[in-house]
């Protein structure tokens, strides 16, 4: 049958830099998603409902969150005697043995799993982007044309072309030219990070003794070499798909889900994101509350309003607070007539009574993170305490773990930080 002979490796070691805090802590896959999910449950997802379950899973940067997330699998129906997914970490004790150098590396180092059985395919995917996808149609495509690599690509906004691998194709879909994150792009059509290779022409590739030092990233090094000497096509993805790399694309993500129609539709009784799930009591709202196209998550406790808004699970809104436009994660606490407007709030945060945050205009960019934190957001880290009382404008960075005693001032203007570490750094 034809998931027994495609096997899949999930890259999901990345760190995630420009998702600033959010993936300080945790890998950028592991990062929380759409109230009640994590960013890598989508990829698994679409394994699964694929029909494919021989999943390699490569992680590095702070695995603790990811590895916890998956486990043996189990959510996902993967807790299998054969097959089943497999979480794959570098290690010590063989030659060029090292931290992954890039993606191409990561599987270089992995190829004993793609040799285990006798697979055909090689189906690698990025485990950090938001989509539902059946890979079915892209594996068939694939080998209907004989190619070596089929890589799936889908248009982008002119201006966003330079974050992504772009690629220019001939009329049969062939891919004649790549480029990796070009400061000025030719084209639009991104690289959506899915590739289905042959196996022995991925091998061979990894194993070319002429270019292995080369072979460190799949956009860099791989694509081109094989364009330059085999059979490299392109595969149209028209459903949705969000690279959530920036601070910005992760809560435009968020809040796709809360358009109608919405682009990607978490309600498909036939395509289920499964995920890693605490039992915990349904979500409660009681006399007084407000709450306005909102995905509230199971254990939340609501006495305020909730307006255009994504709740993690065990999130409680006390009596006359207002969270609009925003993402709070796991057992967050907001406090009583406290105000959040576009603001990202990871887990286990407390916001004091009457505080303020997101207020004032957006035009002023984060100082200390000024690429990352520049549309307005205000940024609130994980184990946060925001003391009552204070009002915190937009490009806010407030760190992890940071106390009520941090905060110098009952006023944070638009685009400062409170920061532990960076203040140490920087006296």
């Amino acid at each position: 049958m034809e998931y027994d002979r495609v096997v899949v490796m999930i890259l999901a070691g990345g760190q995630g830099e420009r998702l600033s805090i959010l993936s300080r802590q945790r890998a950028k896959p592991a990062v929380p998603f759409g109230g009640k999910y994590r960013i890598i449950d989508f990829a698994l997802s679409n394994c699964v409902n694929s029909g494919y379950y021989s999943i390699g899973v490569l992680t590095q940067y702070r695995p603790h969150s990811l590895n916890e997330h998956i486990g043996i699998g189990r959510p996902w129906d993967l807790d299998r005697s054969t097959g089943g997914v497999r979480l794959l970490q570098p290690y010590l004790g063989r030659a060029r043995s090292d931290w992954y150098r890039g993606t191409a590396d990561a599987i270089y180092h992995n190829l004993f799993f793609i040799e285990s059985r006798q697979y055909s395919d090689v189906l690698i995917l990025s485990g950090d982007h938001i989509y539902a996808m059946d890979y079915r149609p892209m594996v068939r495509f694939h080998r209907e044309r004989n190619a070596d690599v089929t890589g799936a690509v889908q248009p982008v906004p002119w201006e966003q072309a330079s974050r992504f691998g772009v690629m220019n194709t001939d009329d049969a879909d062939r891919i004649v030219d790549f480029e990796e994150k070009p400061p000025q792009p030719q084209s639009n059509l991104a690289s959506m990070g899915i590739y289905v290779f042959r196996k022995e022409v991925l091998i061979d590739a990894l194993r070319d003794e002429s270019a292995e030092q080369s072979m460190v990233d799949f956009g860099k090094d791989v694509i081109p070499y094989l364009i330059a000497r085999g059979s490299v096509f392109a595969y149209a993805f028209e459903g949705y798909w969000q690279d959530v790399g920036t601070i910005q694309s992760y809560w435009d993500a968020n809040m796709d889900l809360l358009r109608e129609p919405t682009p990607l539709n978490l309600y498909d009784p036939d395509w289920r994101i499964h995920t890693r799930s605490e039992e915990r009591p349904p979500a409660k709202m009681m006399d007084g509350a407000e709450v306005r196209n909102s995905l509230v998550s199971h254990g939340c406790f609501i006495r305020g309003a909730v307006e255009h808004s994504i709740l993690s699970p065990g999130v409680v809104v006390r009596d006359g607070a207002v969270v609009r436009d925003s993402v709070i994660m796991t057992d967050s606490h907001i406090g009583e007539g406290a105000i959040l407007d576009r603001c990202i709030v990871d887990k286990e945060v407390r916001i004091g009574s009457h505080a303020r945050l997101g207020a004032g205009d957006g035009e002023t960019p984060n100082w200390l993170e000024p690429d990352r934190l520049n549309t307005g957001i205000t940024l609130v880290g994980r184990n946060a305490r925001v003391p009552g009382g204070v009002t915190i404008g937009r490009n806010v960075l407030i760190a992890p773990n940071v106390d009520e005693e941090h905060f110098t001032s009952t006023t944070i203007a638009s685009g400062e930080s409170v920061d532990r570490l960076a203040t140490a750094l920087l006296s």
